[in-house]
């Protein structure tokens, strides 16, 4: 079992240990706001309690069977083989359920994706950097054969974006840009500085699975659906109908727009999209709240607010801090050859995720 999975379920047995402590004890129902909290802790919690008590017994079979393999009666050797077969057939099973249970992002291995990029502290140059973020992001995708959908966009001046959202579509998707997340900083001579001084400016990345609409049922009263005509750079409208659309989700708050169409259907359709992948990753992260599950590993946790990497154009120097990784292909690999520095954080990741 990884090691990850194996601690984080012998921390979920001890909290469901502390909560079943708690909610035996009269003195909690007088306080209702924390008895209902704790019951809803515990009816996320015991399920995999209960898969882990299951997952531990198979263990204990596979443990017990194993030395009959060397028994002198070979009726006895064969019938330990066919029952260790079933045995770690169960085994198998309950890790890939206890992992996606624990680890819900997991899931969306090979599920599209939908990526935001926002230009952060540095002005012009900063929707410059988040332009080029873009750029890197598509032609890197293309390599793989993968298709690019834009669902929003505001551009700035000199080429630059406010910010852009857009789908990668095809199933390794996921898995190729899943470390992206998080903040992006950009150490460069800006175009725009005539006395030669390095700025530093950020851009942040989101990325988010795209769930199937059959995962994620939203109820219509619960959207406020605004329109508005379309804008270009500085704001004035590109065009005179009111195609561009803005949805609301009333119950959590959750704010989206799409004025890439000229059809408001299509552009609905598309802030849709956003909406939902944005709704379940809301709820996965509510429910690892729940949990006390964050995963807190080498790799980082992805957090938009995490500074996850600096591009140093000046040394030609790419460095992601999660990883401790650098590398001196600064110009390449904005030019869309991620492979390398991908396979540099796979390769921290799987080595914090040993296995026993």
């Amino acid at each position: 079992m990884n090691k990850s999975l194996e601690d984080r379920l012998v921390q979920i047995e001890s909290e469901c240990k502390d909560l079943e402590k708690r909610l035996s004890d009269s003195a909690l129902f007088s306080a209702k706001e924390e008895f209902q909290k704790c019951t809803k802790q515990y009816s996320i919690l015991i399920p995999i309690q209960r898969k882990f008590n299951a997952y531990k017994k198979v263990k204990n079979d596979i443990e017990v069977v194993t030395p009959l393999l060397l028994d002198s009666d070979q009726s006895i050797q064969e019938l330990a083989k066919a029952e260790l077969e079933i045995f770690e057939n169960r085994k198998r099973e309950f890790e890939e359920e206890l992992y996606k249970a624990v680890f819900p992002e997991e899931k969306n291995s090979d599920k599209n994706i939908i990526i935001e990029i926002r230009a952060g502290t540095g002005g012009t140059e900063a929707s410059i950097f988040a332009a080029d973020l873009f750029r890197m992001y598509t032609k890197y995708a293309e390599s793989k054969n993968l298709k690019i959908e834009v669902m929003d966009s505001h551009p700035s001046t000199l080429g630059g974006y406010k910010d852009i959202i857009f789908s990668i579509i095809g199933k390794t998707a996921a898995g190729l840009f899943k470390y992206e997340s998080g903040v992006h900083r950009v150490q460069r001579v800006p175009v725009t500085e005539a006395s030669g001084r390095i700025h530093t400016s950020t851009a942040t990345v989101v990325v988010l699975p795209e769930p199937e609409e059959v995962e994620l049922v939203i109820n219509a009263e619960d959207l406020r659906v605004d329109t508005f005509c379309s804008s270009g750079p500085g704001g004035q409208s590109v065009n005179t109908t009111y195609s561009a659309i803005r949805i609301t989700h009333i119950p959590t708050g959750v704010v989206v727009q799409c004025q890439e169409e000229r059809s408001q259907i299509k552009n609905r359709a598309k802030a849709m999209r956003v909406l939902r992948a944005r709704l379940v990753k809301k709820n996965q992260e509510d429910q690892q709240k729940e949990m006390s599950a964050e995963r807190k590993i080498q790799i980082g946790t992805g957090d938009r607010s995490e500074k996850v990497r600096t591009y140093n154009f000046p040394q030609n120097r790419i460095t992601d801090h999660r990883a401790g990784l650098s590398l001196y292909n600064l110009e390449v690999i904005v030019n869309g050859e991620l492979d390398e520095l991908i396979q540099g954080l796979i390769a921290a990741e799987n080595k914090e995720s040993v296995s026993n």
